[in-house]
């Protein structure tokens, strides 16, 4: 028996700038986040110019979906800012001055030895059926509603302002008068297989998933997350439940799984070098580097990672790498049996238990009907083996860079595992 209900809000954030593009907004991600530390649930994040007409239907909106609406920007003294103005109307209500508010105004240009305006001074205007909240960083106050059965927060734009108000009143609020359910999140990172192809392989599993367990698809380059999230009264118990839907899918996907919540790629592959006490040596060509780049951006990768070669000119293939001229000759820099010399060659260098290789057709430019833009060759050679795999691409070459990385690791992935077929 639970004692909680779902809480869903919603985040309104007002400003052309925004929708200009001339500023990132960066509060709704970090307001999303902390909402969902203490159990609510964000159902929609809206973001509305300084239009009347298009902000009075956000809000008539907001108030259908959600039980808490927290707002962003337009508090500013100047005709464009009108949230405040709008919101009077929405409630029907006067804007009167506040004289709490005007002391803090006050006192806050004083300590700055600035001279207290009459456009400042509007800022402790506020609507009858607003609750003061105080900012102890800005002059724009905070003003809480508390209308039509939904709890209403209007916040400064600016992100300190806006995070201390939140911080110090509005999360602890939201605690006292909602009765809020624990949320508990655990991500499963998989690598090397689409959206699709994944959902067929786990679709009786997810159909038997129980109903305090959400489950969400959510792809990004050349891998997908599958996020499962429980509500429930009880963090221990959440957990172990989710713990129990993980094992219970592993046999499923086990061989596409890296790792999970904020564990990355290059990260698994570090843990799992070490674990193993094997070093890697890479031979770049079409991704320049950029895999040994990520290599090499966790901490402690010295211990197994020994060096890279990025031979990008055919010429040095052969001369600082000892690819065969015959072959560079008679099958090209983008084929298969290049590509092995360059793992097996770069392996023997670096004295490396693996050589991780790379070569193929970056683009926009330089691909041709056989071998068009996107073909991309990748090896891992190892003690007895060399494993291959030929990649067809997109058109945009920083993508294909990307792409080639998360395949290479991938495949050094599988190789280290000894989960290559």
């Amino acid at each position: 028996m639970t004692n909680y209900k779902e809480i869903k809000a919603e985040i309104l954030a007002i400003g052309d700038e925004l929708l200009y593009g001339q500023i990132i907004d960066t509060n709704s991600h970090w307001i999303s986040q902390e909402l969902d530390k203490i159990g609510v649930r964000v159902v929609r994040r809206t973001t509305v110019g300084d239009n009347k007409a298009s902000m009075m239907a956000a809000f008539a909106e907001a108030e259908k979906r959600a039980d808490i609406v927290l707002m962003t920007g337009g508090l500013g003294p100047t005709n464009d800012d009108l949230t405040k103005p709008l919101l009077a109307e929405y409630f029907n209500c006067d804007i009167k001055l506040v004289p709490e508010a005007l002391e803090a105004v006050r006192t806050f240009f004083e300590k700055r030895g600035r001279e207290l305006t009459d456009l400042n001074r509007l800022q402790a205007h506020l609507p009858t059926k607003c609750t003061y909240i105080p900012n102890e960083v800005g002059t724009a106050p905070g003003m809480w509603f508390e209308e039509n059965e939904t709890v209403w927060m209007s916040m400064p734009g600016v992100p300190h302002e806006m995070k201390k108000l939140m911080t110090d009143f509005v999360l602890p609020k939201i605690k006292e008068i909602f009765p809020l359910p624990i949320i508990y999140h655990k991500v499963i990172k998989t690598v090397g297989i689409g959206e699709s192809w994944l959902a067929d392989l786990i679709r009786d599993w997810e159909n038997n998933l129980p109903k305090n367990i959400k489950l969400a698809y959510l792809p990004s380059l050349g891998q997908v997350k599958l996020r499962l999230t429980a509500f429930g009264d009880d963090y221990d118990e959440l957990q172990a439940a989710v713990e129990t839907q993980i094992d219970l899918v592993k046999p499923y996907i086990e061989k596409y799984i890296f790792g999970y919540n904020k564990e990355t790629l290059e990260e698994s592959i570090g843990r799992l070098l070490k674990q193993a006490d094997k070093k890697v040596a890479l031979a770049e060509s079409c991704s320049g580097g950029y895999i040994s780049h990520l290599i090499t951006s966790i901490p402690g990768s010295s211990k197994y990672f020994q060096g890279a070669l990025v031979p990008y000119h055919n010429e040095f293939k052969n001369s600082v790498l000892n690819v065969d001229q015959d072959t560079l000759k008679s099958y090209g820099a983008v084929s298969e049996q290049t590509i092995i010399q360059m793992s097996e060659n770069v392996r023997k260098m670096f004295g490396a238990d693996f050589g991780l290789a790379s070569s193929g057709i970056a683009g926009p430019e330089g691909g041709w009907a056989e071998k068009p833009v996107g073909t991309v060759w990748i090896a891992c050679a190892m003690e007895g083996k060399t494993i291959t795999k030929k990649l067809q691409l997109t058109q945009d070459r920083m993508l294909n860079i990307q792409l080639t990385a998360v395949a290479a690791l991938n495949m050094l992935r599988l190789c280290i595992s000894g989960k290559t077929e």
